[in-house]
């Protein structure tokens, strides 16, 4: 089995893991691990400590502020390695509490968010546009500029996405980060999922600087060619918070999209177990997720394609699908609606194991868009709604930074004004309802003409 194995070494090692200027190993971390096959090619990746904002606050729970502590004498180290099936339950016995090991946490599978079926497209993206009111949009600024957004998936093909759209847009192959045993460069990529998430996020935001992120191309032995490991996530994760740390106060603007999720509890610890990942908020990667969260960057992941009426044949939890980073209280899980604004019957419903009114809200899939899959085939699944959502975000960071509104409050600003759908208020159908950029644009206005920031300068960006 995968795991991941958290350790506390010596504030110099964490220290030493945590800059981005030194290129740390495993063997500088722990020196070797008693039935442990560690990973030489997986760089070690500093986790922050959490810690309550308020006195007496649960260090343990997601749902209330926190400080994420990075400090030396704080972090602890993850390092990746694999356990013999049949020895995990007493290699975890005889690890914890020794050499420093402070936790061993499930590794799962990622997979990319497809849909199932064989419907046709439902409109376009013209269509798309169109209900994200884009022109207003752009009218006003809101376009993406300046604002680095990331697509975390399998590549980014640049020339398809350019040549779909009619435009050429930024790729940022500077910030741009790829798994080790991962080649090739960015925005050069096979088409394929990525570049159907980049080319939805840039509908509503085509000045957007694309960072693109192949973590799906890493390969685990018997794994399919799009699918990857958790730990490579965290590994980009703890890219982007470097390059998120290094952007000017005044300007600060990070989205990150990510269309994958974990399908199946089978590799997995069961819920309960101090190594689970899908219901754990104490799992590394969901510290990591909300440690990035509120140090500025605006997250979103898909619902998933676990819908009641037509579930992807991957799933394998037998209820509550949205699970994990998917569920988390400080992202934007999306759920996915056709351009009539019905749910696609694939959507996951909530509630989610992390938090329970998940997903947040829905947006817009099964559409004629990138043709990444071929002539008539839809940008589909959650896949293609969380990154037509990003877009809107990145639309709104182009004027409004998140040292200005925070991705916590910028969330509640989008489900407050998103159309309602299904029943009244919140269902686990569409969340709060479907994006609704004019209502977006709106609240923002109305939030601008009562507030300024502190140094007395116009709330919005010109």
């Amino acid at each position: 089995m995968r795991v991941l194995v958290q350790l506390r070494p010596s504030p110099d090692v964490v220290a030493a893991v945590a800059d981005p200027a030194v290129t740390a190993t495993a063997a500088d971390v722990v020196n070797g691990l008693p039935g442990v096959l560690l990973d030489p090619t997986f760089t070690p990746v500093a986790v922050p400590r959490p810690l309550p904002a308020r006195a007496g606050g649960d260090p343990l729970s997601l749902n209330q502020p926190l400080i994420f502590s990075m400090a030396p004498r704080d972090a602890s180290v993850l390092v990746r390695g694999e356990i013999a099936d049949d020895e995990v339950s007493t290699r975890l016995a005889l690890l914890s509490g020794r050499g420093g090991v402070v936790g061993v946490y499930a590794d799962p599978v990622i997979q990319t968010s497809l849909t199932c079926g064989g419907d046709g497209p439902v409109g376009g993206w013209r269509d798309v546009r169109r209900l994200l009111a884009v022109e207003r949009l752009h009218a006003e600024g809101y376009d993406g500029s300046g604002v680095a957004l990331t697509v975390t998936d399998t590549g980014v093909n640049q020339r398809h996405v350019s040549a779909t759209l009619g435009a050429d847009f930024v790729l940022d192959r500077e910030r741009s980060w790829s798994p080790d045993g991962v080649s090739g460069r960015p925005g050069e990529f096979d088409v394929d999922h990525g570049t159907m998430c980049a080319f939805d996020a840039l509908l509503a935001a085509p000045k957007a600087s694309v960072i693109d992120i192949p973590v799906l191309l890493s390969r685990r032995p018997g794994g399919s060619a799009l699918d990857g490991l958790l730990s490579d996530a965290m590994a980009a994760f703890a890219h982007l918070r470097t390059v998120l740390d290094a952007q000017p106060a005044e300007s600060r603007a990070l989205v990150v999209t990510n269309s994958w999720g974990s399908f199946s509890p089978d590799w997995d610890f069961p819920p309960g177990h101090p190594g689970n990942y899908s219901d754990n908020p104490a799992h590394p990667f969901n510290l990591i997720v909300g440690s990035l969260a509120a140090a500025g960057a605006d997250i979103l992941f898909a619902a998933g394609n676990c819908g009641r009426e037509c579930p992807d044949g991957r799933c394998a939890y037998p209820d509550q699908p949205i699970t994990g980073a998917n569920s988390h209280p400080a992202v934007l899980s999306v759920a996915g609606v056709d351009v009539t604004g019905e749910r696609v019957g694939y959507s996951s419903q909530g509630p989610g194991r992390l938090a329970d009114r998940k997903p947040d809200l829905a947006a817009y899939t099964h559409f004629a868009g990138s043709g990444a899959f071929g002539p008539g085939e839809p940008d589909s699944g959650t896949s293609a709604a969380c990154p037509v959502a990003a877009g809107v975000v990145a639309a709104i960071r182009s004027r409004v930074p998140s040292t200005v509104l925070s991705p916590s409050d910028l969330r509640t600003l989008l489900v407050r004004s998103a159309d309602d759908r299904g029943v009244l208020g919140y269902d686990y159908d569409y969340g709060y309802g479907v994006v609704n950029v004019p209502g977006i644009v709106e609240a923002l206005h109305a939030r601008a003409s009562e507030t300024r920031t502190a140094e007395g300068r116009p709330w919005l960006v010109s």
